[in-house]
């Protein structure tokens, strides 16, 4: 039988922390005097008292440490509770939203997926604005401490690769965990403040500069507008790609930098990958929209590099309604956006590290078909590939694969079309944001869906964001045999 009480114990306090996290947007509702600052004090109250409870009820059970059982279960019912006291806000607010539509929202911002349901955005009180970006600030903090901490010690997904022990520091030995995450969270809120400052500098209001800058770090995509991005001058397009591009980053590398090591961040691998595969996928674009017009703009070029980083970051932002620029756009906005960023950044998806494991191993077995004699194991960054983390990464492409195939099935039984059910489907589990189609494509959102599909996109943005594998593992009638 798992005792259950230490991470209740943990989850309790997290969950009280968001309750005094709400009194941030209550703040600006009092500072922008429209009247809405109970709602944040009501939920608040609510939020940490449920919180406290829960802790002290768990509080006898508290114990030195959790072991691997309990470390599954608070990961996943930290990312599971939280958007349920995230919801009240939502629910009691100015938008008057049904539970589903609040649990949708609060799923969508803690897992940085970025998918609204809400229109007029300008209109919405400023609290909620800020709540919406605090929502996604902390999920994009919070998964890389559960990617650089958790993750690797569950061995689960290929993360282990990146465990502290095993990790290719190319010079200085790095810290222990807990140490890299405290680092981390410093760099994290360094990098959101230098976004902010940045997006102020290119004209954007302070409040709207002070949001945005917690959604592009966290590569979130929650926008003060409809419109998105394509509300703002195009140097805060410049900007943004700036800054969704270091938050795509492995932050450890940020640490390694902070310390005077700067090789390994130009040296990584990941990231050479995924810049390559940025800038081939940015001429590409690019190259039609200019062969569609006619001749080179700066425009095509800005709209290319933004719009491309943010479905490829899983940021979610639009300049444009990319829906219009012709089917190759398209298919490759739909490709990119199961490649994700880096292992141990905001960003989500695959992550490129995997798909460099993947190739690996092709090559591996290639060389083994031309000289079966030969002995050909696959190496990433020269060194000699484990087998359980070649498995954990094929069984992650697999399960990532059915879990595509399944909630398209699922979507596409609830009455959407096939469009909308696969690419719901992928910018859910990938935790991207904007599907395609004209209902939640980047000129639309996920308002006019039913409830029902709803909670299948909700579900797929938690499974996703806790890399599969996670998830699969408590559902297995041996995790729970003692």
């Amino acid at each position: 039988m798992v005792d259950l009480r230490p991470a209740g114990y943990v989850i309790g306090l997290l969950i009280a922390s968001l309750g005094v996290t709400m009194l941030v947007p209550l703040g600006f509702d009092l500072w922008a005097g429209n009247g809405h600052w109970p709602v944040f004090f009501e939920s608040s109250v609510l939020t940490v008292l449920c919180g406290g409870l829960v802790a002290i009820a768990c509080a006898n059970g508290v114990t030195a440490g959790l072991n691997l059982r309990q470390t599954f279960l608070l990961t996943i019912f930290v990312w599971f509770s939280l958007p349920i006291f995230g919801a009240i806000p939502f629910v009691l607010g100015a938008t008057n939203a049904t539970f589903t539509n609040a649990f949708f929202e609060a799923m969508s911002g803690l897992t940085t997926t970025g998918a609204t349901v809400f229109s007029g955005l300008e209109a919405l009180p400023e609290g909620l604005k800020v709540w919406r970006a605090i929502l996604q600030w902390l999920g994009g903090v919070g998964i890389i401490v559960v990617a650089m901490v958790f993750l690797p010690e569950l061995r689960v997904g290929g993360m282990q690769i990146f465990r502290s022990e095993a990790f290719d520091t190319m010079g200085k030995i790095l810290p222990r965990a807990g140490q890299i995450a405290r680092d981390i969270s410093v760099i994290y809120v360094a990098l959101t403040l230098a976004c902010a400052l940045a997006y102020y500098s290119t004209g954007m209001a302070p409040f709207d500069a002070f949001c945005h800058a917690m959604t592009t770090v966290s590569t979130g995509g929650m926008a003060n507008s409809d419109a998105s991005f394509g509300a703002y001058n195009p140097a805060s397009h410049y900007v943004a790609v700036v800054f969704m591009f270091l938050a795509a980053l492995p932050f450890v590398r940020f640490v390694q930098l902070l310390a005077g090591e700067a090789r390994p961040l130009f040296q990584d691998s990941q990231i050479k990958a995924f810049f390559l595969t940025y800038a081939i996928c940015v001429l590409l674009v690019a190259s039609w929209l200019w062969g569609r017009d006619g001749f080179v703009t700066e425009q095509a070029f800005r709209e290319s590099l933004f719009n491309v980083l943010s479905i490829m970051s899983g940021t979610g932002y639009a300049s444009a309604d990319y829906m219009v620029w012709g089917t190759f756009p398209v298919v490759v906005f739909f490709f990119i956006g199961l490649i994700g960023g880096c292992a141990g950044s905001t960003s989500c998806s695959v992550k490129v590290f995997r798909y460099q494991l993947l190739f690996a191993s092709i090559k591996s077995q290639i060389r083994q078909i031309h000289s079966p004699h030969g002995i050909f194991p696959p190496r990433y960054e020269g060194r000699k590939v484990s087998d359980d983390v070649l498995n954990s990464v094929m069984a992650f492409f697999v399960a990532f694969l059915i879990l595509l195939g399944l909630t398209t099935v699922l979507l596409g039984m609830t009455g959407l079309d096939f469009i909308t059910s696969v690419s719901g489907a992928a910018a859910a589990i990938g935790n991207i944001g904007p599907g395609l189609g004209p209902e939640i494509g980047p000129a639309g959102n996920y308002a006019g869906l039913n409830d029902l599909a709803k909670w299948i996109l909700a579900a797929a943005m938690f499974i996703g964001r806790l890399e599969i594998m996670v998830v699969l593992a408590i559902l297995a009638p041996k995790f729970w045999k003692s």
